[in-house]
């Protein structure tokens, strides 16, 4: 923990302002913020001024100058980190950022093996295949911008007594640096920013990105520690009483597994236990019910019925949680029940269910496609036992994520069987 300290000094130095916590190694979690004293709700844990902050406006000038016009933050604040040099004012910093290997073996963006992205969830398949996207659009500004530093003078442009870029990046080095700024910011608004996307409202903070994601799962219902920034900086706040040696965490977001695993390489737990389930997870059924045409294998929707589907606004995106199947579900699944498209539309748009001998005819047939879909589903957690592909971390994440998808499942065939 000897970087963590230097961290903790360096950022001291810098107006960072600690209160009863600090970074510790946790088993199986890694580095995590604890609770070193009793806290209570309200109580402020960490302040981070905005003079300690990377943002925009401290991408250095040779960087924003050469990059197309219109880059992302995102691809500014990532160019920044690749072409920092080794001894830079931010070393220390930077000293305790996860390793590279650590990112290729988490993060499915980064994966060697580009043959298990076809394990993934739909869901994460479809986050992952917009994140390509986004790579693919910065790394072509970062190669515009390799292409003017390699054209001046020299290969190592000054930029101030502190600093030096060079101008040799690869691919696989702006991707890590793209990788970092995509898990380690968080969104801040000024001004200047307020102008742009949301999606470019971000800056990165020392020691406040040592902080885990919480599960949502506390006893007491509670999301994480409140963050929240003003123009003078972040702050960090105690949501609830902690006591000495209980890990302090933040919400990265209200987000499912498949969210996590691309966004931020990691699942929480599957399901059982204390402190191991997302209470925010959800299932999506896409591939239970809307299989491609000439799958008919299970007989759900024929053509007229997903083009009915489609123009009253429920053709897929099909979602069940700990708690229910969502509207969009039980509108289509009601389609199949009571055949008749006029009297459907009739119960749409009235908000009617159809009463409960519909109902309960919705019910079984949401349990029988639940159960076809459990064998497809337990088959890939079989084969990814059984296969060589990728790597053994990343095999286990996708057996883990598609146990947590069995695991919802099984839970509301069993609710529905009580009804």
């Amino acid at each position: 923990m000897e970087a963590y300290d230097e961290l903790l000094r360096w950022a001291q130095d810098r107006g960072v302002v600690l209160h009863g916590i600090e970074p510790r190694l946790i088993p199986e979690k890694g580095v995590g913020m604890v609770a070193t004293k009793p806290l209570k709700a309200n109580e402020r844990v960490l302040h981070v001024p905005t003079s300690a902050l990377r943002t925009l406006e401290t991408v250095k000038p040779k960087i924003k100058k050469n990059l197309p016009a219109g880059s992302t933050v995102h691809a500014l604040l990532a160019a920044d980190l690749a072409l920092e040099r080794p001894n830079s004012k931010y070393a220390p910093w930077t000293a305790i950022h996860p390793s590279r290997e650590s990112v290729s073996r988490s993060l499915p963006l980064a994966w060697a093996d580009p043959a298990l992205h076809a394990y993934l969830p739909r869901p994460a398949r479809t986050l992952l295949e917009k994140q390509q996207a986004k790579f693919a659009r910065d790394w072509s500004a970062m190669q515009h911008l390799l292409s003017a530093l390699s054209s001046s003078s020299s290969s190592k442009l000054k930029t101030d007594n502190n600093n030096k870029v060079s101008a040799t990046v690869t691919q696989a080095d702006f991707l890590y640096a793209w990788l970092l700024v995509n898990t380690r910011t968080f969104y801040h608004e000024t001004r200047r920013t307020a102008r742009l996307s949301r999606d470019d409202r971000m800056v990165l903070q020392p020691v406040a990105d040592l902080f885990n994601h919480t599960s949502g799962d506390d006893s007491d219902g509670s999301d994480g520690c409140e963050v929240a920034f003003t123009p003078a900086g972040f702050s960090i706040t105690a949501d609830r009483a902690y006591a000495p040696g209980e890990e302090v965490c933040i919400c990265y977001g209200r987000h499912s597994d498949d969210f996590l695993l691309v966004e931020y390489g990691f699942v929480l737990g599957g399901g059982s236990g204390p402190g191991a389930r997302n209470r925010w997870d959800e299932v999506c059924l896409d591939d239970a019910l809307l299989l491609n045409e000439g799958e008919d294998e299970y007989g759900y929707f024929d053509r007229d019925q997903r083009e009915v589907l489609d123009q009253a606004g429920f053709l897929g995106n099909y979602r069940l949680d700990e708690r229910a199947v969502c509207y969009r579900t039980q509108v289509a699944l009601r389609l199949l029940v009571v055949g008749d498209v006029e009297t459907w539309k009739r119960l749409v748009e009235e908000g009617e269910d159809g009463g409960e001998d519909v109902q309960r005819a919705v019910d079984q047939l949401l349990a029988k496609v639940l159960k076809r879909y459990l064998v497809k589903v337990e088959a890939i957690v079989e084969e990814l036992g059984r296969t060589g592909i990728g790597g053994p971390c990343q095999r286990e994440v996708l057996r883990a994520r598609w146990k947590q998808i069995s695991h919802l499942i099984r839970q509301t065939i069993e609710r529905l069987s009580k009804v």
